[in-house]
């Protein structure tokens, strides 16, 4: 009988050692293509982001505050002002009671 064995090649072994580190590689790859965060598109002109419309809406707020609880002249060459709501309404209903 003869005692002959097979001892493997080391190039195949390596080769396939080779094979599968490329093939989880490129598995790796594919995932982390995959999964990259997408930056958002650039916003068109004239649209506003919920921050930028939310200090837009708080800054017309306060205007409209402003002139409602304020004097200030509406037309000055007209002599037009504009006075306190609750001053405004303070005169209309002395105007309504002087009528009755």
């Amino acid at each position: 009988m003869s005692d002959s064995t097979k001892t493997p090649s080391s190039s195949g072994s390596l080769l396939t050692v080779a094979a599968a580190i490329g093939g989880f590689a490129i598995f790796a790859l594919i995932v982390f293509i995959a999964y990259l965060p997408k930056k958002p598109d650039p916003l068109p002109d004239g649209v506003r982001t919920p921050e930028q419309r939310k200090a837009a809406l708080a800054d017309l707020r306060a205007k409209e505050k402003a002139a409602a609880t304020s004097y200030g002249w509406v037309d000055q060459n007209a002599g037009i002002v504009r006075i306190p709501i609750d001053e405004a309404v303070a005169i209309t209903i002395k105007e309504i009671n002087a009528k009755k």
